[in-house]
C-alpha cells in the first residue's frame, strides 16, 4: 500500500489541569505532541499506511513518545534515537477573556541538533507516495531548515508528492537570524497541497496583503491570494485553509475551504461551544483533507471532512485527533445525541 511520510519533530506537551495557570499547582498533564505527528497519528487512526521520520533522546521520554505512535498504528521504523533531550512546550488552556498560552522548552533537541546528513532519503521514502512537512521545523534552527528543504526536494526528484502546512510559528523563527521567506518557498516550490491562508500566503510572496485596488475582503481576497501563489508556485495545485472568529475561548465559529486552480469548494461555518482544546485543530483539519483526497473525495467533501475531524478535535484534551471514519460520519450527519 503506498504510505504517507511525515517528517518533523515529535515532542511532549505539559500542560496545567482544568483551566488552572501553569504550576498553579504542582501537576502536569502529558501528551505526545508535534504537529507533523499528529497527522501522523490521526491518519493511522482513520487506517492509513503512515510513517513518521524523526528523532528522539534513548531515554524514557524518547522511549514513550515512539511507543505512543507505535500504538496508534505509525510505521515508527524511521524514528532515530541520539541527542540529548526531549523538546518540550506548556500549554496553558484559557477559560472566558484569558486567552491560551504556549511557552516552548525545545531548544537544542535531539531533532533540532540532528544533522542534516543524518537522514537517509533513499531509505525513508523507499513505498512513500506522499511527504507530509510543516513549517514549525525550518523554523528551528538553520540545520532542521537545511534539512526539510533536502526532504522536499529529496521526494519530489522521486515524483513523490508534497504536502505543506504553513504552521507559521513567530516565537521560534525569533529565536535565529533566519529569512522565513527565502526557506519557506524552497519548501513551497516541491508542493502541490499547501495548508495555508491568505496570510500565509503573503509571507511567501513579501506582500502585505491582498485587498488590492478594489478593495478586496473575506472570500474575494482569499481567492486573490491562491490565484497569486497558483502563479508564483507551478507545482501547487491545491490551497485548503480554515476561518476561524473567536467569540471567547470557549465559542469560536469555524469554516473551511479548499481552492484549486479550477475554482473553489466552501463549508459552512460551525459553531464551537464548550471547546475543551483547540490546539491541533489545524493538524487535524490537515490529516482530515489528506484522508478525503486519498479517498477519493472531490473538493467540497475534502473540505467537509476536514472541518469535520478540526471541530471534533476541539472536544479532545491533548495535541492529536484520536477519531475514527464512524466519528467523522456522526458529526457530518449531525449527530449529537447519545450514541447507543
Amino acid at each position: 500500500m503506498p504510505q504517507f511520510l511525515a517528517f518533523g519533530e515529535i515532542m511532549l506537551r505539559l500542560s496545567p489541569p482544568g483551566r488552572e495557570l501553569l504550576l498553579q499547582t504542582p501537576r502536569l498533564d502529558v501528551w505526545v505532541a508535534g504537529a507533523e505527528a499528529n497527522v501522523a497519528t490521526q491518519l493511522a487512526r482513520l487506517g492509513h499506511d503512515v510513517g513518521f521520520a524523526s528523532r528522539v533522546p534513548a531515554n524514557d521520554l524518547g522511549h514513550a513518545a515512539v511507543a505512543t505512535l507505535r500504538g496508534h498504528g505509525v510505521d515508527v521504523r524511521h524514528i532515530q534515537s541520539g541527542g540529548e533531550r526531549m523538546g518540550l512546550y506548556f500549554v496553558t488552556s484559557g477559560a472566558g477573556m484569558r486567552a491560551t498560552e504556549v511557552v516552548y522548552d525545545r531548544a537544542w533537541s535531539s531533532f533540532a541538533e540532528a544533522p542534516a546528513q543524518a537522514w537517509d532519503w533513499d531509505a525513508i521514502l523507499t513505498g512513500v507516495d506522499r511527504l507530509h512537512l510543516s513549517g514549525i521545523t525550518p523554523a528551528l534552527g538553520p540545520v532542521p531548515a537545511e534539512s526539510a528543504v533536502a526532504a522536499a526536494e529529496a521526494a519530489a526528484a522521486r515524483g513523490i508528492a508534497v504536502s505543506f502546512d504553513g504552521n507559521w510559528r513567530g516565537k521560534l523563527w525569533a529565536r535565529w537570524d533566519a529569512d522565513p521567506r527565502a526557506i519557506l518557498t524552497r519548501i513551497v516550490a516541491h508542493a502541490d497541497l499547501m495548508f495555508g491562508n491568505h496570510r500565509d500566503v503573503a509571507l511567501l510572496l513579501g506582500r502585505d496583503d491582498f485587498a488590492g485596488a478594489e478593495g478586496l475582503r473575506g472570500e474575494d481576497r482569499r481567492r486573490a491570494a491562491a490565484e497569486a501563489a497558483f502563479d508564483a508556485f507551478p507545482n501547487l495545485r491545491t490551497i485548503a485553509s480554515t476561518a476561524r472568529v473567536v467569540e471567547h475561548v470557549d465559542l469560536n465559529r469555524l469554516s473551511a475551504r479548499i481552492d484549486t486552480r479550477e475554482g473553489v469548494a466552501q463549508t459552512d461555518e460551525v459553531v464551537l461551544a464548550g471547546i475543551v482544546d483547540r490546539i491541533g485543530g489545524g493538524d487535524a483539519f490537515a490529516a482530515g483533507v489528506l484522508h478525503g483526497l486519498r479517498t477519493g473525495q472531490d473538493s467540497t467533501g475534502a473540505a467537509r471532512t476536514g472541518l469535520a475531524l478540526a471541530a471534533l478535535k476541539h472536544s479532545l484534551p491533548g495535541d492529536a485527533a484520536l477519531f475514527r471514519q464512524a466519528d467523522i460520519d456522526v458529526f457530518l450527519e449531525g449527530g449529537l445525541d447519545v450514541r447507543r
